[in-house]
């Protein structure tokens, strides 16, 4: 989320705001430092200490990461707290002491600070070589997260560098991030992530300086220990996944590259070991080494190895097709364009060979073909596989619409935008450009009946959109109150605010009411107050106010609901 410096309050939970105002007013932020230009990064003191780092250009803040475990919003108190600090002269406020951040410096008077890059490179100047190398000594021996990058950084300058290297750092992080029982929780996994993808990190920069084996050593060093975590790690945020994927990523992205034989045969023959052993079964990864090798192979024996492997992959429909894709490709690159285009039509229920076969007969003109091609594959996917259907429906469009068949093209944008939940296109734009303005109204009228009475349950969202587009602000409001859910009367505030303000009130009055009848707890009270302050920013202070008095006659034992609404 991108947020203005000199606006930040009005894009941050208020509860938010008044905690990170009330941390920098008892001084628990530290002098933010000056990184590199525009990055900024400051501890501030909690139950225990915790870095927020800080992208700025240009006025807007691009950019913001707290290391505390705060998930419940985009912006947590402590960055809130270091946005107050840098705003602190422009706000007029100060923080009540100097600081209590033991960390903290006091300053006789302000001037521009040297960014922490400009503090090091001096350093750098004025030290002696020896002295560098002890301090780096004696930090890789107590520091372990910088002896990890220190030396896979450097490793390709050893001659026993290996993949068991950087799998010995690797393990190394996953047992630091491991409690006792050896599984590692949600709230260790975000800093063992971190800590991976710094390595990762390195990867690409060996890749940049084309270190090609050195990246590919660390990155199926990554995949293979990272595999083996997922089995006793909580990975709910995709701390582990994201850093296999990455790692993968990078292998693909060398594959892709004009890399010397010896490498292009090393990464070979480690995809097809590790697909032989199983090393990444029951994971996509475990199809992706055979694609990886599919794109560096380039004769007929080692095309021959690979599809050896292909023509065993009988697991499920989907790895099946993944696998066909695969072959498909292996048979463009060995055996030419017509042997593959033989392949295609062999095995047109393959929806990865099928958009192929589209997009072919699409570029070269051959649009009864490519129409041909698009409605067998409505009539194939339909009944089983309707979101499939969709895809082809969209196929049919792009060839309307290479066509200049308007007819066509207001028919299949008509049929996607009301049944289609993923939109490759703006269909509803597209129907207007080609009705004429005259006949528009009654055009909208007919899709938003087809809407109410032919889908199976009334697409809110969708009406909702249509009046949107077209500014009937009269006919969202009364929409909005057919169904009054107080997600939907968020979702549709800031289109009614300026004229609708007093409606909107009312309608999150009778939403809160009974969202507060209906509930307990904690959480669920949060979320109520939360609406009451959007009540609040509407200027309905007088109906809050009779909110809060009769929930307190009517609620007095739910303290957790009195101690909320103190806070409101």
């Amino acid at each position: 989320m991108q947020i203005p410096l000199n606006q930040f309050e009005q894009f941050i939970d208020e509860t938010i705001l008044k905690r990170g105002l009330s941390y920098f007013k008892n001084g628990y932020v530290s002098e933010p430092e000056e990184i590199t230009h525009g990055v900024y990064e400051a501890i501030v003191a909690g139950s225990e200490d915790y870095t927020v780092e800080l992208k700025i250009k240009n006025g807007t803040i691009t950019e913001h990461i707290c290391t505390c475990p705060y998930d419940m919003g985009p912006v947590c108190k402590h960055v809130v707290a270091v946005l107050f600090y840098l705003q602190q002269d422009v706000l007029e406020i100060k923080p009540k002491v100097v600081s209590l951040h033991p960390k903290q410096k006091p300053t006789a008077k302000k001037q521009k600070k040297k960014t922490i890059a400009e503090q090091v490179n001096e350093v750098l100047e004025k030290i002696s070589h020896d002295e560098l190398k002890q301090f780096i000594r004696e930090k890789a021996e107590h520091n372990a997260p910088f002896r990890n990058i220190f030396l896979s950084s450097f490793a390709h300058q050893n001659a026993n560098e290996s993949k068991e290297l950087y799998a010995k750092q690797v393990k190394s992080i996953l047992r630091a991030a491991a409690g006792r029982e050896g599984f590692i929780y949600w709230n260790q996994a975000g800093s063992m992530g971190k800590e991976v993808s710094e390595l990762l990190t390195t990867a690409e920069k060996q890749l940049a300086h084309k270190n090609f084996k050195s990246a590919i050593l660390i990155c199926t060093a990554v995949m293979e220990e990272m595999t083996a975590a997922l089995q006793f790690a909580d990975d709910s945020n995709g701390d582990i996944g994201g850093n296999i994927d990455f790692a993968y990523e990078l292998l693909y992205n060398i594959a892709k590259k004009n890399i010397p034989e010896e490498i292009r045969i090393f990464l070979f023959e480690y995809c097809l070991t590790s697909f032989e052993k199983r090393i990444y079964s029951d994971w996509d990864w475990h199809l992706g080494v055979l694609q990886i090798a599919s794109e560096v192979l380039i004769n007929d024996q080692e095309a021959q190895r690979v599809l050896k492997y292909i023509d065993k992959v009988q697991d499920s429909e989907y790895e099946k097709e993944e696998a066909q894709s695969i072959k498909f490709n292996i048979i463009k690159k060995t055996k030419g364009e017509k042997e593959a285009e033989k392949f295609i039509e062999q095995n047109l229920t393959n929806p990865n060979l099928r958009k192929e076969a589209i997009a072919k007969a699409l570029k070269s003109q051959n649009y009864e073909k490519a129409i041909s091609i698009s409605k067998d594959g409505i009539k194939h996917d339909e009944k089983d596989k309707p979101g499939l259907a969709k895809d082809w429906y969209d196929w049919l469009l792009k060839i309307a619409q290479a066509q200049n068949d308007n007819e066509k093209i207001i028919e299949y944008a008509r049929y996607l935008f009301i049944d289609n939940f993923k939109h490759e296109q703006d269909y509803y734009q597209l129907m207007k450009n080609g009705i004429h303005p005259e006949k528009w109204n009654q055009f909208v009228e007919g899709i938003i009946k087809d809407i109410s009475t032919k889908k199976r349950w009334l697409d809110t969202n969708l009406i909702a959109k249509i009046y949107i587009k077209e500014e009937w602000w009269d006919r969202l409001i009364k929409l909005i109150a057919h169904e009054p859910s107080l997600q939907n009367i968020e979702q549709y505030e800031k289109y009614l605010s300026k004229n609708y303000a007093d409606e909107l009130a009312q309608l999150y009055e009778q939403g809160i009411v009974e969202y507060i009848k209906n509930g307990t707890g904690r959480n669920h009270y949060q979320t109520a107050c939360k609406y009451l302050r959007r009540m609040l920013k509407l200027g309905a202070r007088n109906k809050v106010n009779n909110i809060i008095g009769n929930f307190r006659k009517q609620y007095p034992q739910r303290k957790s609901l009195m101690d909320e609404l103190n806070r409101v």
